[in-house]
């Protein structure tokens, strides 16, 4: 029997992966976008840029830029009713609006 492998981007061929038209790096503007502390955010994993990658579970995911450490951002996600720290390279992040219920 062999023995299965646990890795980091294990399980993840359709959530990871490009349409042949976007493939390739990312344009630079992606990496070099700037996020204020308190911005929401949401974790749009970029598979060409493997540093600073979240875990594929958090694909999707939407946050809040909570601080910085060094180039990355932390942002805060809730993930099963408790939060959670994550830290991303700007290039696995997207400012998304947030619109506030009227009272």
């Amino acid at each position: 029997m062999v023995k299965k492998h646990h890795g980091f981007r294990r399980k993840t061929r359709k959530k990871l992966s490009k349409s042949p038209r976007e493939r390739g790096m990312p344009p630079i503007t992606r990496f070099l976008q700037e996020f204020n502390i308190g911005d929401y955010v949401a974790v749009d994993i970029e598979p060409s840029v493997h540093k600073g990658m979240p875990h594929p579970r958090f694909q999707g995911r939407t946050g809040i830029v909570v601080g910085k450490q060094g180039r990355a951002y932390i942002i805060r996600i809730r993930d099963g009713g408790k939060y959670k720290k994550i830290i991303a390279l700007p290039v696995h992040l997207k400012r998304i609006q947030v619109v506030k219920a009227p009272e």
